[in-house]
């Protein structure tokens, strides 16, 4: 982080900073850009609350399962008569099976009091318990949607780390082509060097008569050719750097403005993410996408069971211990008490079987989701292994072509100092070199953006600690 806070202070202070030679700019490496695209990027703490709303809804469940507090109150005088006056308290603990413990103290008087309302001077004590002996017995809806936050916690943790991972992916590509722009430019910077040195030659060579006046003119194009590719370069290096600066940003979601003194640096990492692929492809059983719809699985399957239990009649039955001295209630030994049950079921059940059939085709989709994303991720890995490999082969390749047509530059150059060739063939070897170095640039590019594109679908970014 202290490295972090360095790098931000120099993009900051760049107005300030006299920078006369490239040794004395400030560049910014590919591993310190991604810390501070997952340290301060608004897109990564967004990901981040993700994970929190996983943890409210659990919080949220939870909380049916908290013990409640009730109590109330009414009273009725007219004509200076006391019709009633009714008081009742209840303290409800909920427990995991649907099963309801209870307490309550009730205390009634009035000269109209309903008769089964009356109750001892110092009032009524109850101990209770209700039951649910069919619907809600073995899960119910406080049951159902605890089980069910719990794995959706645990969904939005991959989430999150997906979401991470998308937004590493997108930076690292426009890294790529920050980098690759600058390669370009850099590259247009040097030719147009070599284009003046060589047309400063030809002129001292035609004062002195050894050159014809069109080796000038042609000298001269080649500088206007070189410095048109570089106003073209400057143009998409330009855009390349103000489209890396949106993933720039500091603390207190600040955005950074990158300026034109800063370069990239080629300090990638290199990865072994053919044999990470290889893993991968034998087992994808711990990969965040595939995690994820396992755990909606989980939930819908969860949502199943709750949508089975519906079709189950409603037969609650509860019982509670009745005393005017509350301590009685400590033996549960009392011949006084309360007792009652209620009883219902739809006669056709066309709602129930409805739901219940509606989430055995969600959870049937799920499941298919998770096989088809497998398969995808599967394919997905082993083109982007091969393409990897393929480009690695390109870059071996060019590489060996850029060092031909550097030797046949250089050699074509040496014959024209000997007087054995001609501008025009000096600027047909180095249009050739030019256009290979160009080919090199493109081709790591793509190379560059394959790893990343691997590692997005391996989902194996690191993920923001903050």
């Amino acid at each position: 982080m202290k490295g972090l806070k360095v790098i931000l202070i120099g993009i900051l202070l760049l107005p300030f900073i006299t920078m006369a030679q490239q040794q004395d700019s400030l560049y910014l490496g590919y591993e310190e850009y991604l810390e501070m695209v997952k340290a301060y990027h608004p897109l990564v703490k967004q990901a981040n609350l993700i994970r929190d709303k996983g943890a409210a809804d659990l919080l949220k469940a939870r909380g049916g399962f908290d013990p409640k507090i009730e109590a109330g109150y009414e009273r009725k005088d007219f004509k200076d008569t006391r019709y009633y006056d009714l008081f009742n308290s209840t303290f409800k603990i909920p427990t995991w099976y649907g099963v309801e413990l209870k307490a309550k103290w009730e205390k009634n008087e009035g000269y109209y009091l309903n008769p089964q309302n009356k109750v001892p001077n110092d009032g009524l004590f109850a101990a209770g318990i209700s039951i649910p002996l069919g619907q809600g017995l073995f899960i119910n809806d406080r049951m159902a949607a605890l089980k069910k936050a719990k794995v959706y916690r645990e969904q939005t943790l991959v989430d999150q780390q997906l979401a991470v991972n998308e937004v590493l992916y997108d930076a690292s590509v426009a890294y790529f082509e920050w980098y690759t722009k600058f390669g370009e430019l850099d590259l247009y910077r040097n030719f147009i060097e070599n284009a003046e040195i060589r047309y400063s030659g030809i002129l001292k060579s035609y004062e002195l008569g050894d050159k014809p006046a069109i080796d000038t003119l042609e000298a001269n194009i080649q500088i206007q050719d070189r410095n048109l590719s570089l106003t073209q370069a400057e143009l998409e290096f330009y855009k390349a750097s103000l489209k890396l600066g949106t993933y720039l940003w500091a603390e207190n979601n600040t955005p950074l403005e990158l300026k034109e003194e800063v370069y990239p640096t080629a300090n990638f990492q290199e990865e072994s993410l053919t044999a990470l692929a290889l893993l991968f492809e034998e087992s994808l059983e711990d990969h965040p996408k595939i995690r994820s719809l396992e755990y909606k699985v989980d939930i819908l399957e969860y949502d199943k069971r709750l949508k089975a239990n519906k079709l189950l009649p409603k037969f609650n039955l509860e019982y509670n211990f009745l005393s005017a001295e509350p301590e009685l209630l400590r033996s549960f030994i009392n011949e006084n008490y309360k007792l009652g049950f209620n009883f219902s079921i739809p006669i056709f059940l066309r709602k129930e079987r409805g739901d219940l059939q509606a989430s055995k085709i969600k959870l049937e989709n799920a499941e298919l989701d998770v096989v088809s994303q497998e398969l995808e991720l599967r394919n997905k890995i082993k083109a982007l292994r091969e393409q990897y490999k393929s480009y690695q082969e390109q870059v071996v390749m060019i590489n060996t072509l850029v060092d031909n047509y550097t030797t046949m530059l250089n050699a074509e150059e040496r014959k024209l100092q000997l007087g054995e060739s001609s501008i025009f063939f000096v600027n047909t070897r180095e249009k050739s070199l030019i256009a290979s170095r160009i080919k090199q640039i493109a081709i790591k590019q793509k190379l560059w953006n394959t790893r990343a594109e691997l590692k997005r679908v391996l989902a194996v970014f690191q993920v923001a600690t903050n």
